[in-house]
């Protein structure tokens, strides 16, 4: 029980920082949106040890296990969108598989030097 309040305490953190980090790129007129912003922001925050991981893991974690219903809505929302997919189909098909590659691509050797990096310290220790 006490693990579900924390990833519940977690999630509402992440989620009042994206609006925070949403609400400064309207004020300095980023031309960013303001959840890229907090990812960039908390990857930072991250890297530089400011935030610890284990402040929010338990709810990042879920988060990324749920991730999936968060497409839901936007897959049921291109049912609107018939005659544009009709027309433009093969190429927005071509610009979503170029995209999908390309992520997997960049997911795949960030996560081979993440893996390195620490095969190199745990070696060192």
């Amino acid at each position: 029980m006490k693990k579900v309040l924390i990833g519940m305490l977690q999630i509402v953190g992440l989620y009042l920082f994206a609006e925070v980090m949403g609400a400064a790129a309207k004020l300095l007129h980023i031309p960013l949106p303001g959840s890229m912003l907090a990812m960039i922001a908390l990857f930072l925050l991250l890297q530089f040890g400011i935030v610890k991981m284990g402040w929010i893991e338990i709810g990042a974690n879920f988060l990324m296990a749920e991730l999936l219903l968060f497409f839901i809505p936007s897959a049921v929302g291109m049912v609107k969108y018939r005659n544009l997919l009709v027309h433009n189909g093969p190429e927005i098909l071509v610009v979503i598989l170029i995209s999908l590659i390309a992520a997997m691509a960049c997911s795949g050797w960030l996560a081979d030097k993440i893996a390195n990096r620490r095969s190199v310290r745990m070696r060192d220790r």
